[in-house]
């Protein structure tokens, strides 16, 4: 058993419910193994983890330390049990906006958007009801989880209509009608009012706990463990909140992080400083840093906030300077190009051109043009299809293949620690560690957070999740972290040891990996010949990407795109 901090040896030894708000990397797993060791005696324990990834890595951390009283359940595990074994439900794993439509009987009376629009918020109402602590639809107000202005104004101009088909929604469930979802049968669950038979509860990640599983963890008679950190919390989205901010526990703390050193601790402290732009009465906590910063680096990860940021950076350094020979992409690639209702980026490219006969999916294809597409993603505010509509917008025809070519330098899951660089937006590295991260330079700068407060400051808690990204990625670094310039941190980066640093985003990823080659020299405004503009259109039509043309051509990609738009082609 390795010694313990004192922080550790009071969490342990304490008896009564108890929150435990942890920094990054700071051994909260191998605090609560050993609170669980202290009380092998107990009639049993439940740990919650938070997806099933985690819950598998618990089960095998308890099993190695001998403790076989301790039940590992995900709320969903916990709640699949309880409800669906043996009921006769069927369950799925969600609905797809188009497929609602049709359920609800919605494109009889209003044109296919509006009705897409209505469907749209009655799946996200049902999924902020089903993760509620409420008992009736009616009791929630769905404008409090509608953050976007254009959305807003839809679901107020509607909210009659977008309650009632929720409430006809869930009751089609209810009855069997139609196949449940996970988030309805954890719903079901929390209504059930269940009592579980454990003198022990461990709650992890808390600070992105669903609100019904909550109330069903809080309700129990056992005593109570719930551990996080209340500034990772980046799911709010999702309808997550953060249970170490709801509860009345007594609060402990562990403050030391083992994962990086005393530069990187203090840099965290920094950014979660940015909170007081928020609020007056904000305090940081007290980050310490125990952590080794020598050594090689062998993992690399370049972190940002946004999909786009990524492919913008994977296009750089892959493709355009092809700089690195293999890249893993946290998650896998594919995840990245498609939404949740299995949406690509290639149905949205089809749109865009006018192909509506390639078009595959369902919700794309209910849609006359991009135009229609674009409305509706205004009034819905969903955040993956802006994100693919943006990429869409940039590269354009060209996406598929940069993607592909992305694709063929892609490793396998069991090869991610032979990748030169892993990528990763935040949330899909969370939990994640690297020797070397690089942040990209999409995050809120402290000017950028003032002026959004200064704007709406009901977005308060929107934009404290901003800084939570941030902290989240900086906080994956274990030897050295990569600042880009633009987030203006470098009073806060100063470093005896050199494991932080404020660098310009554009060059310190190729400098770590690999000396810049000697950029190859473009005629970017040399004349065009009709024989260069039959190759070019030859080329285009063949799906050749901008970048490949302008290799051929030895021009630039803007003179490239601009000798198309001449053309009237691209």
């Amino acid at each position: 058993m390795m010694k313990l901090t004192n922080e550790q040896v009071a969490i342990v030894q304490e008896n009564a419910d108890v929150k435990v708000n942890a920094v990054a990397g700071s051994g909260k797993t191998t605090t609560i193994i050993e609170y669980a060791r202290q009380r092998q005696n107990a009639r049993g324990m439940l740990y919650i983890a938070f997806n099933k990834s985690v819950k598998l890595e618990a089960e095998q951390k308890f099993a190695r330390a001998g403790l076989s009283n301790v039940r590992v359940e995900t709320a969903h595990s916990l709640a699949f049990k309880h409800v669906v074994m043996g009921s006769g439900y069927r369950v799925r794993f969600g609905y797809q906006t188009h497929e609602l439509v049709r359920i609800l009987c919605l494109g009889r009376n209003m044109d296919m958007v509006h009705a897409l629009t209505i469907a749209n918020h009655v799946n996200r109402f049902a999924a902020y009801f089903c993760n509620s602590p409420s008992r009736k639809v009616q009791e929630l107000s769905y404008l409090d989880a509608v953050k976007d202005e254009g959305a807003r104004q839809f679901v107020q101009a509607n909210y009659d209509t977008i309650e009632y088909l929720t409430r006809v929604f869930l009751a089609k469930m209810d009855s069997g009608e139609l196949e449940i979802t996970h988030d309805f049968y954890l719903k079901k669950f929390q209504l059930s009012n269940p009592t579980l038979p454990y003198s022990h509860l461990l709650f992890d990640e808390g600070q992105d706990a669903s609100a019904a599983m909550l109330d069903v963890f809080l309700k129990q008679r056992g005593t109570k463990l719930i551990v996080g950190d209340t500034h990772q919390q980046i799911y709010g989205w999702r309808y997550a909140i953060n249970s170490l901010e709801s509860v009345g526990f007594k609060s402990q703390n562990l403050s030391t992080s083992f994962r990086f050193n005393g530069d990187v601790a203090a840099l965290a402290q920094n950014i979660l400083q940015l909170k007081s732009n928020l609020s007056s009465s904000f305090v940081p906590p007290y980050i310490s840093g125990m952590g080794d910063a020598s050594g090689a680096i062998h993992s690399r990860a370049f972190v940002a906030r946004t999909n786009i940021s990524l492919l913008d950076k994977a296009i750089e350094l892959l493709i355009d300077k092809k700089k690195v020979g293999s890249i893993y992409f946290e998650g896998n690639i594919s995840s990245y190009t498609y939404g949740d209702e299995g949406t690509s980026l290639l149905d949205i490219i089809y749109l865009q051109r006018g192909a509506k006969d390639k078009v595959r999916d369902g919700l794309i294809g209910s849609f006359n043009d991009i135009y229609e597409f674009e409305e509706y993603v205004e009034e819905t505010d969903d955040v993956q299809l802006k994100s693919m509509l943006e990429m869409v917008k940039k590269y354009g025809p060209e996406l598929p293949a940069l993607i592909n070519k992305i694709k063929q330098s892609h490793t396998e899951d069991k090869d991610k620690s032979k990748a030169d660089i892993v990528f990763s937006t935040v949330h899909r590295c969370k939990g994640m560690e690297y020797d070397e991260v690089t942040l990209a330079n999409d995050f809120f700068t402290e000017e950028k957070l003032r002026r959004e407060f200064a704007i709406n400051p009901a977005r308060v808690d929107e934009l404290s999740e901003e800084v939570n990204l941030l902290y989240v990625a900086a906080t994956r670094a274990r030897k050295r972290l990569n600042l880009p310039v633009e987030l203006r941190l470098v009073d806060y980066a100063i470093s005896q040891t050199g494991s932080v640093r404020a660098v310009a985003s554009r060059t310190k990823m190729e400098k770590t990996i690999e000396p810049a080659a000697t950029p190859k020299p473009t005629s970017s405004y040399k004349g065009w010949k009709p024989d260069d503009d039959r190759k070019l259109v030859e080329l285009y039509d063949r799906g050749w990407s901008i970048t490949e043309i302008s290799d051929f051509f030895d021009r630039s990609k803007g003179a490239i795109k601009m000798r198309l738009q001449k053309l009237d082609i691209f």
